[in-house]
């Protein structure tokens, strides 16, 4: 089977590197050539390995490669809804990194753009296809766990003053930057909130404005949700988390890097037994079946499992949980 060609715009992206080499291992792809237009980014990328050999490339010549159907957006925040407009107005399909730019207006006309011209634009939210959130999924599709009307998140780690200093000047804080890989979660389960109300401050001792410590509640007609963040607490990786509570079970996925949950049911489903059980995973690699999925869609071998609509929704919720306006 012909290989897809794929480029990758920007490398100064946190997940950049990571997403570069999910194409490179992957056997559905051809890496045809990489963008970076800054020059210390570029010798950054250099220096790591993980762009050996690939062609540095303008965007004008990465876009124009006979034969190229896809691109990776992985710039800077600020840069990426501009350059994702670029790659749809091409005609490439695009892996457009988290979070989905400041201006709401400006995501959902690149999103008509793309349905208009039937291209996929797959957003690089890290969780979609870990193992426990692909049960998660299938448990609440085939109604296991009843009706949800609970869920709780939890998504932080510690970060030093320098790596503070990087991030202060973007706004939306931590909810921004991180929990938008787990507000992504909530929509799916729960859908577009009735209302979103935030709560931010800045908890370190450390002499910055960061919002480093925030919280969002979603309220539902008949569900409510939180989602916790910081970028204070002490190994906060490992508590990584996710709670579904329905009127049938509850789902307790922890931590989110080595997946492991626990599942409680009023009543024996499939394979599963009434009362409480452990459930473990093994062979998760990050961003490996975001890349697998991607191919099969762009081969038209399946549909896209998350719509326009959703990413618009989970980015107004985003912006919403931020305090950063919509219009």
């Amino acid at each position: 089977m012909k290989k897809i060609k794929v480029g990758q715009i920007g490398v100064g992206h946190p997940h950049a590197g990571g997403k570069m080499q999910a194409f490179r291992k992957s056997e559905e792809y051809e890496v045809v050539g990489v963008v970076e237009p800054d020059e210390k980014l570029r010798a950054y990328a250099a220096s790591t390995g993980i762009y050996k050999d690939l062609p540095f490339l303008t965007q004008e010549q990465l876009l124009n490669i006979d034969g190229l159907q896809a691109v990776a957006v992985e710039t800077l925040v600020p840069d990426l809804l501009p350059t994702a407009e670029t790659c749809i107005a091409a005609g490439k399909h695009i892996h457009l990194d988290k979070p989905a730019g400041l201006s709401l207006p400006h995501f959902k006309r690149i999103l008509d753009q793309a349905a208009q011209k039937h291209l996929l634009l797959q957003m690089g939210y890290m969780y979609r296809y870990n193992p426990g959130v692909v049960l998660l999924r299938d448990l609440l599709q085939k109604g296991w766990l009843g009706a949800p009307f609970e869920v709780h998140t939890v998504i932080s780690k510690k970060m030093d003053a320098a790596s503070r200093k990087q991030l202060e000047p973007q706004p939306g804080g931590m909810m921004f930057e991180l929990a938008c890989h787990v507000i992504d979660l909530v929509v799916e389960i729960l859908g577009r909130p009735d209302q979103v109300s935030a709560f931010a401050q800045h908890a370190s001792d450390i002499d910055d404005t960061l919002q480093d410590n925030m919280l969002a509640v979603f309220s539902y007609p008949r569900a409510l949700a939180t989602v916790k963040t910081s970028c204070n607490e002490v190994q906060g990786f490992d508590r990584r988390h996710i709670v579904v509570c329905g009127s049938e079970g509850t789902f307790h996925l922890q931590p989110f890097g080595r997946p492991s949950a626990s599942l409680t049911l009023a009543q024996a489903k499939g394979k599963y037994r009434k009362g409480q059980q452990e459930i473990s995973f093994s062979g998760y690699t990050r961003y490996q079946d975001d890349v697998a999925d991607m191919a099969k869609i762009i081969r038209r071998e399946k549909d896209i499992d998350f719509s326009y609509q959703h990413d618009y929704d989970v980015q107004e919720t985003v912006l919403k949980s931020a305090s950063l306006p919509v219009t």
